[in-house]
């Protein structure tokens, strides 16, 4: 039995190491209106605009003023698709003259649900094929890019998947989305402190990222917005960020994100190289001692290197879930944002997984202060717990006249 929690679902939030949290508590302390023009306030805002700084050095944009700060993922993904959208049709949703809107199947539901939107309200929308271990078909992306790029108002494609982590081709698709003049959107809030990012070299119009992902505190993130970029506010209000993000100022969230940032990204490769030790570690030991566990996405560099996803032949990912859990092993089905909802991934679906597969889900995300010990102690109690599930399982299959008869 493991005594000590062990927290393997950092892709839903990941803890904050003790710098962030002490600089986040100092700033918490002082309370101050970054907008207010009395010294306090001026004072907070330099604090904020150098942590706006430090995060645009870090993520490669030509400028600080390429940082909107918004509170989160979510918000940044719906201001990108739903801003970007209506700024290249004039403002409007009458008669576009751009209604075409590209991603793919597998994106996180702040995209999907935002492109489901546009398109009840006229858009037309055209989701790409992704092959089975979730990669983006880059030739059928261009073929649709080429298409009709004087009708095309956006594509908006993931940097890698945040239940199955496959890494996407967004250099080559920023590529052609830039000779084409369409703006290119990038959900990179997985990637951060995992891949490289380089904003301006990825050649996009816009990149979402988020802090609680890192470490950081929930509530605040940023879209990274290209300088010849201007989406049309959800927002409004005080006129903030640009114009295009109304809203008082989170200067302790920016602090405490610029310096868990600094920390996911100052040694990547270094970072990014352990992670993958654990991974892979976990990854043999899940197929060399369970039957029927299969890995989803690929395999090596082309998966974000603290995530290992798998399906389990006839289990319930719930049941899994709450295995590990009374075990203290903290995972999850999928995303933590559908939390509560009883369905198979969407992922995993359009990955070609039909709903038995998908629904057996379970996805190990690792983080800063994962350790050997804790991979071991999860491939020390997983098989129990896989057997349990496979016979809760069972159990469930049969009518029930028959379990009251047996």
């Amino acid at each position: 039995m493991v005594r000590v929690p062990i927290y393997l679902d950092h892709a839903a939030t990941s803890p904050m190491p003790q710098a962030v949290l002490d600089v986040y508590a100092t700033e918490l302390s002082r309370r101050a209106n970054p907008s207010a023009l009395h010294a306090v306030g001026q004072a907070a805002r330099m604090r904020l605009e150098t942590a706006r700084d430090d995060i645009a050095r870090a993520l490669g944009a030509t400028s600080s003023s390429e940082v909107v700060f918004t509170s989160g993922g979510t918000e940044a993904d719906n201001l990108a698709v739903k801003g970007l959208y209506l700024s290249r049709n004039d403002g409007s949703f009458a008669s576009p003259a751009r209604p075409r809107v590209l991603t793919s199947g597998i994106e996180h539901h702040a995209i999907l649900d935002s492109v489901e939107w546009l398109e009840s309200l006229g858009a037309e929308v055209v989701v790409l094929p992704v092959d089975a271990e979730g990669r983006l078909d880059l030739a059928a992306a261009e073929a649709e890019l080429r298409r009709d790029p004087e009708r095309t108002a956006l594509v908006t494609v993931m940097a890698a998947n945040n239940e199955i982590g496959t890494i996407q081709p967004i250099a080559e698709i920023g590529a052609i989305a830039r000779e084409l003049g369409i703006p290119f959107h990038i959900d990179a809030v997985q990637a951060l402190g995992q891949i490289p990012l380089d904003f301006a070299g990825l050649g996009a119009s816009a990149m979402t990222i988020t802090a609680h992902k890192i470490g950081g505190p929930v509530g605040i993130g940023a879209l990274l917005l290209d300088r010849t970029a201007a989406p049309t506010p959800v927002l409004h209000g005080g006129g903030q960020e640009r114009g295009v993000r109304s809203g008082t100022l989170d200067v302790a969230g920016a602090i405490a994100f610029a310096t868990a940032t600094d920390l996911a990204t100052a040694d990547l490769g270094a970072r990014a190289a352990g992670f993958a030790r654990l991974r892979d570690r976990l990854i043999s030991g899940v197929e060399e001692t369970i039957d029927g566990a299969r890995l989803s996405g690929p395999r090596g560099d082309g998966r974000l290197p603290a995530n290992a996803h798998f399906t389990f032949a006839g289990c319930e990912g719930d049941s899994l879930l709450f295995g590990l859990d009374a075990r203290g092993i903290a995972t999850s089905t999928g995303s933590a944002c559908s939390a509560g909802v009883s369905r198979p991934s969407h992922v995993l679906m359009a990955c070609g997984m039909d709903e038995d597969v998908a629904r057996s889900a379970q996805r190990f995300s690792l983080g800063h202060a994962s350790t050997e010990d804790d991979v071991d102690a999860v491939l020390a109690v997983l098989p129990e717990v896989v057997e349990q599930a496979r016979r809760a399982g069972m159990v469930s299959a049969t009518p029930r006249w028959k379990q009251e008869s047996a």
